[in-house]
This record gives structure tokens, C-alpha cells and sequence, in this order.
């Protein structure tokens, strides 16, 4: 798509290049200048601007991909889709939308925020108002705490100041130097204006592992007394989650102000899944892949994860990370 916008945009500068070797040098000009209105108007077209043509929340779109592509995760699937919808409804939010994600790997943290992209932004996650931030690639050394605190200020105030539906991702936070997020918090606090920026209608994700052994020890509980993991509600959850979170002291929300200051909108867990859910994520890698289901084959990639507790076998260690991979082996 994008060489075809570049050949276009190519061909209508040569096209008028020729226009221009045609007449003569008062026509020339006109043509020049016609040339030029063309081409701000091509680039205004194809480039990426904050404006609603590339900027539309699409809720039925979000509710869709929620319920056909991410199994197992009723809990979030609510919070995502009433928290997104009610903030992008509002023309006047008090605050930036905070949400924290938590569970452990292979989940669909990332792939929720990948889905809540794709459903806001026409370019979705690789619109160039989309910001992910890695801890161990991005800020990887201690010794450069102070130098990242202002990078990462600066960083957030100039692209909110570029574009008010800006969207910032943070990946391993459980992995983030303790007290680095704190940076921000001005930012996602209920200011109107900041040095004349306002921050209240950009997004903040946080994605961390941490807490995710809570969330397991209460699907695990729920699960021997025989209860539906469905049953399973966010008030089970919520206070033991920004607890366990809160004082872990390897995880980069570690005492928080964010915490603290109840600035985190909604704490989102992930709950571990199970065979039938792994099932479901080779079903549908399978459809993205333009193949035809086969629920057999889609047996075997998920008999050949590692599942605990060791004896029942009852949830995927890995959720669903490596079904990519494991579908390889057996297509």
C-alpha cells in the first residue's frame, strides 16, 4: 500500500515535470504552482494526520474482534470495551484513559491492545500516533534512570502536543526500573493543561506480568471447588491485583504514585487459560492464516503445550504465545 501511494505521488510530480518543459515560461509558473497545490493535496490524502479521517473509534468493530478473537477473558473483554467506549464517547474527559493489564504471558495483553488500536486509529497499531515502549529495550540500564525520565516526559509531551488522541503503550512493566513511570504522572492526573498541553484525551496501557500469580491462584480456587471460571468477577480481583502490584518490589509499578493517587482507571486481569481456549486461539491463527479450520489439527497443536497444575493439566503456561509457532510443525 505504501509504494503504491509513493508511485502515485512520484508520477504526479514527473507528470508535471513534463507539464513544465511544454509551455511557456509564464504558463510554466501557473503550472508550477498548480503542481504544487496537487501535491500537498496528494500528501495531505495519503500521509497520516490527527484529524477524524484517520482517527475514528469503531465500538462495533472493538465488541467484534473482542468476542471472535480473544478466548477466555470475559473479565477484560467487559472492562476494555465499557472503559474505550466511554472515554472515545466523551468530548470532554477529566483524564487521560489509564488502563493496566495484568496476567501472565500468552494471556492476550498485547493483543488487546493491539485490537483497541485497530479499532481507533485507521492505521492501527502502526500509526504513527501509537507509541509502544519496551522496558528492557528502551530503558535497559539503571544507571540512566534520570537521562530516561526526561526522554520519556519529553517524548509523551511532544507527541500529545502533535496529536490530543495519542496512544502509549508500556510493555514489561514488571520489568521497569521502580519509580520511572512515576515521571509521567502529571500527565495522567486531572490537570486541564500542562504548560499549555492538555493530556486528557490521549490513552496510557501498562502490560505487566505482575499480579499475575494472584489472578492464578484465584482461577485455581475457583476451578477445585468446582465453580465456573466465568463466575469469576472483577471485584474477586481488582483489590488484590493493584495490592499485589503496589507492593512488588520488582515490578516498575512498585509504590506508584499512579496507585497511590487512584490514577489507574481500571486493573484488567488476564486469567490463565485453559485447553479449550488454546484450542479456540489455533482455530482462529489458523483462519488468519487463510487455511481451512481443522479442529484436529488444532487438537494437536494444543496437546503439545505445557499445562499446570502437573497432575489435572488444567491451564496453558504459555496461553496461547506459541501456537503460531506449534501451527508451523503440524500444517
Amino acid at each position: 500500500m505504501k509504494a503504491a501511494r509513493l508511485f502515485l505521488v512520484l508520477h504526479v510530480f514527473s507528470t508535471a515535470g513534463v507539464l513544465v518543459n511544454t509551455f511557456d515560461p509564464i504558463t510554466t509558473t501557473v503550472v508550477v504552482g498548480v503542481g504544487a497545490t496537487l501535491g500537498r493535496t496528494i500528501w495531505n490524502y495519503f500521509h497520516e494526520r490527527c484529524d477524524s479521517k484517520w482517527i475514528a473509534f469503531n465500538a462495533t468493530g472493538l465488541k467484534a474482534d473482542l468476542d471472535s478473537k480473544l478466548f477466555g477473558q470475559h473479565i477484560a473483554s467487559r472492562i476494555i470495551l465499557k472503559a474505550v467506549n466511554g472515554f472515545m464517547t466523551n468530548d470532554n474527559p477529566k483524564k487521560p484513559l489509564v488502563l493496566s493489564l495484568h496476567g501472565w504471558t500468552g494471556t492476550g495483553k498485547n493483543f488487546v491492545s493491539q485490537l483497541i488500536a485497530e479499532n481507533l486509529y485507521k492505521e492501527g497499531i502502526d500509526s504513527s500516533f501509537v507509541h509502544v515502549f519496551t522496558s528492557e529495550l528502551h530503558f535497559p540500564h539503571q544507571s540512566q534512570f534520570d537521562t530516561y525520565k526526561s526522554q520519556l516526559q519529553q517524548w509523551i509531551k511532544g507527541n500529545v502536543t502533535n496529536c490530543a488522541h495519542s496512544m502509549f503503550i508500556f510493555d514489561e512493566m514488571d520489568k521497569m526500573h521502580p519509580g520511572l513511570i512515576d515521571s509521567i504522572k502529571p500527565y495522567l492526573d486531572y490537570y486541564d493543561k500542562l504548560d499549555g498541553v492538555s493530556y486528557r484525551k490521549a490513552i496510557f496501557i501498562f502490560l505487566s506480568n505482575a499480579g499475575g500469580d494472584s489472578i492464578i491462584q484465584t482461577t485455581l480456587d475457583f476451578w477445585k471447588t468446582g465453580r465456573d471460571r466465568e463466575e469469576i468477577e472483577l471485584k474477586d480481583l481488582e483489590t488484590l491485583l493493584s495490592l499485589s502490584v503496589f507492593n512488588n518490589k520488582k515490578s516498575g509499578l512498585w509504590h506508584t504514585s499512579l496507585i497511590d493517587k487512584n490514577l489507574v482507571d481500571f486493573f484488567v486481569p488476564f486469567l490463565p487459560l485453559e485447553f479449550r481456549h488454546v484450542v479456540q486461539c489455533a482455530m482462529a491463527e489458523m483462519i488468519a492464516r487463510g487455511l481451512e479450520p481443522d479442529e484436529k489439527v488444532a487438537d494437536l497443536v494444543a496437546r503439545d503445550l505445557v499445562y499446570f497444575p502437573k497432575s489435572e493439566r488444567v491451564f496453558s503456561v504459555k496461553g496461547c504465545k506459541t501456537i503460531a509457532s506449534k501451527l508451523d510443525y503440524y500444517t
